[in-house]
């Protein structure tokens, strides 16, 4: 059994965080119609995928 090093989860739900932002802002931007709410979303769910594949401890 591992145990998680404190900065990895904190890491982790940053990551969680921004996708799940990320997609409310998507879902919001589509409901709405706005293509500007729609790239703003896009880009978080972008750096959130980067971050977890540049952050590997």
């Amino acid at each position: 059994m591992t145990t998680d090093w404190f900065p990895d989860r904190g890491m982790r739900r940053n990551v969680r965080a921004l996708g799940a932002a990320g997609l409310t802002v998507i879902a919001v931007g589509a409901l709405l119609e706005t293509q500007w709410l729609l790239g703003i979303g896009v880009w978080a769910l972008i750096i959130a995928i980067l971050i977890d594949l540049i952050y590997r401890p």
